[in-house]
């Protein structure tokens, strides 16, 4: 096991995020069930985590990529939710999660500080704007480019060319954004929620949005498959599902 797969391995053993009310962190009563998900669903999922079922949930947020890259590495949560369908499907396919299933839909949209002087896509190719995007391989960045791609001309290369940082995750773009070192960036619409205000909406032509479906899996070999699969229930057709509503999710097709 090398180095990182070891620090990755202990981070997900103690958690990032806590438990729900009823339990204490010595995993006493009905047992605990690890969830590695994308940042974009730490609101939903720290909300439904809180009172799932008295067990004690515990919660790792990172980019889908990353926290794919921990599975093959080795490192066994119960549970893996992406924001794309793609590495939940890729994982299946090597055999290391069982099929997963869609669970909920999310908006890619312009994100721009409240006070911004930012108000349309076609801006962001003019000299002088700063744009903070995802990274190639996280799914927010690859969901970036292909709507940059359908972009007319070379209005996504002179807009690619704007971009002074690649971020891991949507948690990245979003710090930069409120931090006001960046003066654009595309996140989901639910990210955009979390800000309270921070940051406004401007939404793609319907012509350039791109489908953003969640994919959730069981790992195989997890610690705890009954209460992961229960877990995974509830984010299709329960109090997960009323959660991710509640974020500003929308329902799975």
């Amino acid at each position: 096991m090398t180095l990182r797969t070891a620090v990755l391995t202990l981070v997900l053993a103690l958690g990032a995020a806590g438990c729900s009310d009823d339990e204490d962190a010595s995993g006493s009563g009905s047992g605990q069930v690890i969830v590695s998900a994308a940042a974009s669903l730490k609101t939903a999922f720290t909300d439904y985590g809180k009172g799932f079922d008295g067990t004690i949930v515990r919660l790792s947020f990172a980019g889908s990529d990353e926290l794919a890259a921990q599975i093959r590495q080795g490192v066994k949560p119960d549970v893996f939710a992406a924001a794309n369908t793609k590495l939940p499907d890729e994982l299946f396919r090597e055999g290391l999660v069982e099929k997963p299933v869609v669970f909920a839909t999310n908006a890619l949209v312009l994100a721009v500080p409240k006070d911004g002087q930012i108000a349309s896509l076609e801006e962001l190719g003019e000299d002088g704007v700063e744009l903070a995007l995802g990274a190639e391989g996280v799914p927010v960045g690859d969901y970036t480019r292909k709507v940059l791609a359908r972009l007319d001309g070379d209005d996504g290369d002179r807009i690619l060319a704007n971009v002074r940082s690649n971020e891991p995750d949507v948690n990245g773009i979003v710090g930069k954004l409120t931090q006001g070192a960046a003066d654009a960036g595309f996140v989901y619409r639910t990210d955009v929620l979390a800000t309270d205000g921070r940051l406004r909406t401007i939404a793609l032509p319907k012509a350039l949005e791109p489908d953003v479906q969640y994919g959730v899996a069981v790992v195989k070999g997890a610690p705890n498959p009954e209460q992961a699969r229960a877990f995974v229930d509830g984010l299709v057709d329960g109090a997960g599902a009323q959660a991710l509503t509640r974020a500003g999710f929308g329902r799975a097709p």
